[in-house]
């Protein structure tokens, strides 16, 4: 009998997790009963994840560079990779700013319901620490971002998932040393590295093995600590926008697996989509970068040496469905609020998104600190930002965890057209995590 296919099963447990938690939320005590017994299994998977990103960033970034007999080529796959980005990325921003032109979310939002959200979300300490970051973020300099890529201790970098920059910087630096002292004197530390990637990719099988259980868990939990339905329906028109640029540009990325990579669309994402449904799942494309690294790598066909760079940067500064988001989060916000904008206001946006998107973190959230980022560019009044964050707070993790898909997809897609313009696209190669269980069970 032929084996479901892993997206099937994730699917699955993400249907029956949203019928769950509907559940439990019309029964007394029901959503505390997710919270306690049922949602600890989800976090869990999701640190599992998480606690194998860096090793698995280390591990295959070195065995990527040192397998490199040419230094140039390494350069090469740098360069296109950040060009790429910055292109897709403003591809995202001009979309979503098209589309929140046409439909003007805002104009439809009624005073009643502003000062409902407000009185709700403005003084939360959610929209209040998302500010203060923003704060932090927009007084350092305007390179503070190439100082915080250099770490002042490897181990402490390695230590915290959220200086994934400074990790790339390490090993990006122990690679190409070790490609400099020769394949003789490097060879231990090499065949080192080896074994460990392919333990740390074992390890994401084995991971994976529980990842339908995992988003039941997630998804049950996402349900149950949903906001006021009312204010839900008030946003509609506001998160159709949003939606509707983030299928956009899952469009324009099949039009470049199509065009760019030779490869079918639907083939494509049938491949990519597990580790789709767990960015939809966790909100964290650092979290999903273990699977998106091994769908890629076994099920796409991109060799490592490629992969083990673009995928990893992709997590941490490109981030299309983020910049999307915060170009159609900040005109309705606008909008609604009666601030005009103008067209030079709105080419900030493009340039001022694009900039933020390179500092922000791959964690869930990330998008709103990166707002009020876009937001202040514009000359958006500070004594109403609090309210301007409080009108999309309602939303905000639903639209998350949509925008993390287009994240992922957008870092697969780039990474695809690396490794097709540098020869390095082979043919897909799965592995799974019982291949050589009879040898030691």
């Amino acid at each position: 009998m032929k084996k479901m296919a892993l997206h099937w099963k994730i699917l699955i447990g993400m249907v029956i997790g949203i019928i769950f938690g509907l559940l439990m939320t019309s029964v007394s005590g029901g959503a505390k009963f997710v919270s306690d017994w049922i949602n600890p299994f989800g976090t869990i998977f999701v640190k599992l994840l998480k606690l194998i990103a860096v090793p698995l960033i280390i591990a295959s970034l070195v065995k990527g560079i040192s397998d490199l007999k040419d230094i140039s080529k390494f350069k090469n796959i740098g360069i296109r990779t950040i060009v790429i980005y910055i292109c897709t990325t403003v591809v995202a921003i001009s979309i979503g700013l098209a589309l929140v032109n046409v439909v003007q979310p805002g104009d439809g939002i009624s005073d009643e319901t502003i000062d409902k959200l407000t009185q709700t979300y403005a003084n939360s300490g959610g929209v209040q620490s998302k500010i203060a970051e923003a704060s932090k973020q927009k007084n350092s300099g305007p390179l503070q971002f190439l100082v915080d890529m250099v770490p002042d201790n490897a181990v402490k970098a390695f230590s915290e998932n959220k200086s994934m920059l400074q990790v790339i910087f390490f090993t990006i630096f122990l690679g190409i040393s070790m490609l400099l002292i020769g394949e003789k004197a490097a060879k231990p530390l090499k065949d080192f590295f080896d074994s460990l990637n392919e333990v740390v990719l074992k390890m994401v099988d084995l991971i994976m093995l529980t990842a339908p259980f995992a988003v039941f868990a997630l998804l049950a939990n996402v349900v149950v600590s949903s906001n006021d339905p009312d204010l839900l329906l008030a946003l509609l028109k506001y998160s159709f926008t949003v939606v509707g640029g983030l299928i956009l540009m899952i469009v324009f990325y099949m039009i470049l697996v199509s065009i760019v990579v030779k490869k079918n669309p639907f083939w494509f994402l049938k491949n990519l989509s597990p580790a789709q449904l767990l960015a939809f799942s966790t909100s964290s494309s650092a979290a999903t970068l273990p699977v998106t690294m091994e769908r890629v790598e076994e099920h796409i066909g991109v060799d490592k040496e490629v992969s083990s760079f673009v995928l990893p940067v992709g997590a941490t500064i490109n981030m299309d469905g983020t910049s999307l988001y915060q170009a159609v989060a900040a005109v309705f916000i606008a909008q609604a609020l009666s601030f005009d904008l103008s067209f030079t206001d709105q080419l900030m946006i493009i340039l001022t998104a694009l900039l933020a998107s390179i500092g922000s973190a791959a964690v869930p959230g990330a998008g709103m600190v990166m707002l009020v980022i876009v937001l202040e560019s514009v000359g958006f009044p500070a004594d109403k930002l609090a309210i301007g964050l409080a009108l999309i707070f309602a939303v905000d993790r639903p639209l998350d965890m949509c925008r993390t898909v287009v994240n992922v997809t957008g870092d697969a897609t780039v990474a695809s057209m690396v490794a097709k313009s540098v020869g390095k696209l082979g043919v897909p190669k799965p592995k799974n995590w019982d291949d050589n269980y009879d040898d030691v069970k």
